[in-house]
């Protein structure tokens, strides 16, 4: 079998990962602050950072915010990359060469591993595999986000899997499923579809829970237009609003609704 690590183009563009930058600053703030215990050591790894290291650097700011001495460690399978990445490297952000299998100290345990933009040309039946691979490194509780957005963050979908406690721990929950719009590209449910995470991408199509998902979403949103709401956020504000009354496990907590973000964590998971 082949390896699950396979170079990317790498090109990105600053502020590409803002808005899960600001989400998770929002809605993982815990996570991000804690320092009881292992979780003193505890590091955020950004996995696959690219030709430049803008993201990691960026996502370092913010975090920062909440946890001042929180360490980063931005990884690259590209060596050449990694190595070019030092010049941006300070006593608590680190650059290093290495793929899925992640080049972590024993004493570096992840609380936060996110790895976007990764994916999207490998097989989907290997998706689960590299979640599990990176779930490992996690403290129990850490978050995984796996995703893709477009080149320049206006569009974004990923998963969000947590690794649990205790008993089967290394295996982790599917917990939610993410998406953010700017509204730079309008909107409609739809336009998140060649975004999804590699492994949901092609399973839009009748039968499929993600399917029913967007034909919801879609209704909803054929509803709100119906209605009047026809100027992009308001429309995306009133379809996740009629969304949540069609599927469990909508958030409609208001500041997500008015960033452009919905975010669908069905009880016991995102289960496909």
């Amino acid at each position: 079998m082949p390896p699950l690590d396979t170079k990317t183009r790498g090109r990105t563009s600053r502020g590409r990962l803002r808005a899960l930058d600001a989400f998770l600053c929002r809605f993982e703030r815990p996570l991000l602050e804690r320092r009881d215990g292992p979780w003193a050591h505890a590091v955020f790894v950004d996995v696959g950072f690219g030709e430049h290291p803008w993201t990691t650097l960026e996502s370092a700011q913010a975090f920062r915010a909440l946890n001042p001495e929180l360490a980063v460690v931005g990884v690259e399978l590209d060596a050449e990359r990694a190595r070019a990445a030092q010049a941006d490297a300070d006593a608590r952000t680190s650059f290093r060469e290495g793929g899925f299998a992640l080049p972590l100290r024993p004493d570096e345990p992840a609380r936060l591993v996110r790895a976007m933009n990764l994916l999207r040309q490998g097989a989907p039946e290997r998706v689960p595999e590299v979640h599990r691979t990176l779930t490992r490194y996690l403290l129990p509780s850490g978050l995984l986000v796996e995703g893709s957005a477009d080149a320049t963050g206006a569009v974004m979908a990923a998963h969000l899997l947590r690794r649990g406690v205790g008993e089967g721990a290394e295996l982790p929950l599917r917990e939610a499923l993410l998406f953010h719009t700017d509204f730079s590209l309008g909107f409609a449910p739809m336009l998140f579809r060649d975004w999804l995470p590699r492994d949901l991408r092609r399973r839009v199509r009748p039968g499929e829970p993600i399917h029913d998902f967007f034909s919801a979403w879609s209704a909803a949103w054929q509803q709100a237009r119906t209605l009047g709401h026809t100027h992009p956020p308001d429309a995306f504000r009133e379809a996740a609003l009629g969304l949540s009354a069609r599927m469990e496990g909508v958030a409609t907590d208001p500041w997500l609704l008015s960033q452009g973000y919905v975010v669908w964590r069905p009880k016991g998971g995102v289960c496909f």
